[in-house]
């Protein structure tokens, strides 16, 4: 069987540097969109399945708890000098932006009102598409800016994975030297499996945390992954080749 030979004229296309930015910039919008619908899909199904009796008060209770959590235990951060008011802000802003800027409030506040008994127009016909799905749509409001106050307390938390990397870095490198002065064996097979898990590591704790369809205190979901991926970085670096 003839061996496929490659063709030389065709140029293998890297990416540069402005592109990898682009491309990992829209792989992180776009996670972010996910992690957003499926939370939307989890609240709507939670009220009509886990806990109908609350209904639109689960995402409310949500959102009052979240902000509890930055009034009482985040004080003090390395992003801002008032992370309870960074969160709000944020919430606030994207409130503004997707739902004000666009006039959806207006059109909530337009088409909400019971139609006139004689009425004519396009309300009336709306107005009978909106009323069974009206607490659906203010679930979806308030499960966004939970959303947002959770991405708020990801951006404040991200520098303990700097302080737990470094730390696990500064270890990966002793033990490497170690190894190396040692004459230990390598394993190139951990070493890139390791490499190749600390991003998703990170991903998956903003994924996971957003998502979340009740509220449990950030501690909880971060200070595990962080752990995780500083273990990682550990190994990665004590797992590097001895000699370059």
């Amino acid at each position: 069987m003839a061996e496929a030979v490659a063709d030389p004229r065709r140029r293998v296309v890297q990416q540069g540097l402005i592109s990898k930015g682009l491309t990992g910039t829209a792989k992180i919008i776009q996670w972010l969109l996910l992690s957003l619908v499926f939370s939307i899909i989890v609240e709507w199904a939670g009220m009509v399945l886990w806990w109908p009796d609350q209904g639109i008060d689960h995402s409310r209770t949500m959102l009052a708890t979240e902000i509890s959590y930055l009034d009482n235990d985040f004080r003090r951060s390395v992003v801002t000098s008032d992370p309870a008011r960074f969160a709000k802000r944020f919430a606030d802003n994207s409130y503004h932006y997707l739902f004000e800027m666009t006039r959806f409030v207006d059109f909530i506040q337009w088409v909400s009102p019971s139609p006139l008994k004689h009425e004519q127009g396009i309300r009336p016909t709306l107005h009978k598409i909106y009323r069974p799905i009206a607490k659906y749509v203010i679930a979806m409001m308030q499960v966004t800016q939970v959303f947002s106050v959770r991405l708020a307390i990801l951006t404040l938390a991200m520098p303990i994975f700097l302080l737990f990397s470094l730390v696990a870095l500064v270890d990966g490198l002793v033990q490497r030297d170690l190894r190396r002065w040692g004459g230990g064996r390598e394993s190139s097979f951990v070493y890139h499996y390791a490499k190749k898990a600390a991003l998703p590591l990170v991903i998956l704790t903003w994924v996971t945390y957003l998502a979340l369809p009740f509220s449990l205190h950030p501690s909880f979901v971060i200070l595990p992954f962080a752990t995780l991926f500083a273990l990682t970085v550990a190994v990665t670096a004590s797992t590097f080749k001895k000699y370059l």
